[in-house]
């Protein structure tokens, strides 16, 4: 400690020693950090002391930091903000936003482009209760998250524009369209009657095609039965994810979107077709494993067959144990585990016991 003060480089070792175990070494760390600690040097040691406040007795240089930078000029935030560090991010911004030093517009921005939701919900109600202008409404509404937009859309009410949440009411996030419903419903709007409308319409967007199963009933199952042929992907496979919101499926149906180009789609009539996989061929899912079809197909056959019961999942695993699929071949090593384990216990007939056989020889 004593050699540390003329030496920057050992300032972080200094930081650590602020939380060591031996009261005298901690003592006289904890000395030197307040000599040391200024608006610089707590901005390129806010990352080591944001680190050990998690330890036992590490409060002390976070205290310290703390008090530092809330008596430092506001532009000695701007490093920590824009930090690579999401920790260091979330405590330069609760800093600021009690302290009050970023306007609305700075506080819709960073919940508009932060990547971590904490920062983002933070920034959003900030904003909002700071009293957001136009400019600072405008880009929660066109932040690229979800919780700034809907923020924003809440705010509409209370800010007295609530007829610009219908542009909402499709759009690609539920929280946002949950939001919109909300705001224009007490503007005296209909959002079903909305929805309705645009599903009818030759080029509906996929947020309102899952937004007419998130508030409608069984009755408009048919519009969305009518976009599985739809020509765009995203409004086929928001109709099957809003026939299997309503709770309305047909195997018949649903079956040939297993083999739709659009990986989406392929997916969410998977989701669907799991309550009813076992009417689904058995032959027919373990054909789709097969290593020439896309993985999407394949990831799709997997689940079905998982979903058929133990015989099924334990035919479709042995083959691909020695598959190039990681994913695939850790799904089937699992699904062997798991039967070994259940062999223990009780007799699984001799099918299950042949196939059990299989898997130890390719597993060897």
């Amino acid at each position: 400690m004593a050699e540390a003060a003329g030496h920057p480089e050992l300032f972080p070792l200094v930081v650590v020693r602020c939380a060591d175990w031996a009261d005298p070494v901690r003592s006289r760390a904890r000395a030197l950090l307040a000599e040391i600690l200024d608006a610089g040097t707590a901005v390129t040691l806010a990352p080591m002391i944001l680190r050990v406040a998690d330890r036992y007795r590490g409060d002390h240089a976070l205290g310290l930091l703390d008090g530092v930078l809330r008596q430092a000029p506001r532009e000695r935030l701007a490093p920590l903000l824009v930090s690579g560090d999401r920790t260091v991010r979330r405590f330069a911004y609760r800093m600021a936003v009690e302290e009050g030093a970023l306007s609305p517009v700075e506080l819709a921005r960073a919940a508009a482009e932060d990547d971590d939701a904490v920062i983002q919900g933070r920034c959003a109600e900030a904003a909002l209760a700071a009293g957001p202008g136009a400019e600072a409404l405008d880009v929660l509404l066109g932040g690229r998250n979800p919780q700034a937009r809907s923020a924003g859309v809440t705010a509409l009410r209370r800010l007295g524009h609530p007829e610009r949440a219908v542009e909402f009411l499709a759009d690609r996030s539920a929280l946002v369209r949950a939001c919109a419903r909300y705001v224009v419903r007490q503007h005296g709007i209909d959002p079903l009657a909305w929805y309705r409308a645009r599903c009818a319409e030759p080029a509906p967007p996929p947020g309102a095609v899952i937004g007419l199963a998130e508030c409608g009933d069984r009755a408009d199952a048919p519009l969305l039965w009518a976009l599985l042929e739809h020509p765009a992907p995203g409004v086929r496979a928001r109709a099957v994810a809003g026939l299997r919101a309503l709770d309305v499926t047909d195997v018949r149906r649903l079956r040939p979107l297993l083999d739709d180009p659009a990986p989406g789609v392929v997916g969410e009539a998977t989701l669907a077709l799991l309550p009813s996989a076992r009417e689904l061929p058995e032959e027919w899912l373990l054909s789709r494993l097969d290593a020439g079809r896309p993985r999407w197909e394949r990831v799709s056959a997997w689940r079905l067959l998982n979903a058929h019961g133990d015989v099924a999942r334990l035919r479709a695993a042995v083959p691909l144990l020695g598959d190039a699929d990681v994913r695939l071949r850790a799904w089937a090593e699992h699904a062997v585990q798991r039967e070994l384990r259940r062999v223990r216990y009780e007799w699984r007939g001799q099918e299950i016991a042949a196939l059990l056989d299989q898997a130890e020889a390719l597993r060897r």
